[in-house]
């Protein structure tokens, strides 16, 4: 079952004991599936379920993708609930849905996820603005990640669109979770992409106590040490660094615990590595 800390304490309290800042993301695709599981939600909740079981030692959070699950059908969330129970109590969970909306849907949204998935953090958008935003912002030990500057290549169409003040629209976001941050019962966090370790250190500087996921490593070809030593706060803390099929993906046989596991622990340690410098310089 899921712990009932404040989000912020429960993520710190596992970086610390995992000496981790990894974020496995969950993305199960059934076609990618290793050798030996059934190509349907019972495969899937079994293969999940092993995946976590062969890496939770060296993870600080794990990251399902709503979408992964709702296009299995109408078990989706059934396999999405076993997902929850699979992950230790320790560690926490973040929902990556991006999705908000106004009035009584973005609190349906924030029920489904919070009170019915029992998730510790939400990924949300703030295209709608701060209105759309308060219904997640409301639940007092949640995480709520709100994107900001993402990983994509087309993330500058929209994000880098210069304002009146001369700045990004993406600065005016992680300016606004500061505010936010004091305004609002919830921990608030941004995504910021390992593909603009730039702009992450400038994120950083402007935000130095707020949790960022970092997506972009792995398969998306960030680069590891530019966007630790960019995006770790002044302990060596409040960074996701995020990575799915690199190590989901890492075998499609038999050892494909093993070969998870390994890649989870490469990665780690060498997240470890860029993170350590930091806190030593």
């Amino acid at each position: 079952m899921p712990q009932t800390k404040p989000f912020y304490d429960l993520l710190a309290a596992r970086t610390a004991s995992a000496d981790s800042l990894l974020c496995v993301g969950l993305d199960p695709v059934v076609e990618k599936l290793p050798e030996g599981f059934a190509h349907d939600t019972d495969g899937v909740t079994s293969y999940l379920t092993e995946l976590i079981a062969a890496t939770s030692d060296l993870t600080c959070c794990y990251k399902p993708n709503l979408p992964f699950y709702l296009s299995l059908g109408d078990d989706g969330l059934r396999v999405l609930r076993a997902v929850r129970e699979a992950i230790p109590a320790e560690i926490p969970m973040l929902l990556d849905c991006k999705v908000n909306d106004l009035g009584d849907t973005a609190r349906a949204w924030a029920r489904m996820a919070f009170d019915y998935l029992e998730v510790d953090g939400v990924v949300v958008n703030p295209y709608m603005g701060e209105d759309a935003l308060t219904p997640y912002f409301t639940y007092g030990d949640k995480g709520v990640i709100v994107l900001c500057k993402t990983s994509n290549p087309g993330s500058g169409d929209l994000q880098d669109l210069v304002l009146e003040n001369g700045e990004p629209l993406y600065m005016h976001i992680a300016r606004s979770t500061n505010t936010w941050q004091q305004e609002y019962p919830a921990e608030i966090g941004m995504v910021v992409g390992a593909t603009y370790p730039d702009q992450l250190a400038r994120i950083r500087e402007t935000c130095p106590n707020a949790i960022i996921l970092l997506p972009g490593l792995g398969a998306q070809g960030g680069d590891v040490q530019a966007s630790v030593s960019a995006g770790v706060d002044a302990n060596g803390g409040a960074l996701l660094c995020s990575s799915s099929r690199s190590i989901m993906y890492a075998s499609s046989g038999p050892d494909f615990a093993e070969a998870a596991r390994a890649e989870a622990q490469k990665l780690r340690d060498e997240i470890n590595l860029y993170r350590h410098q930091v806190v030593n310089a």
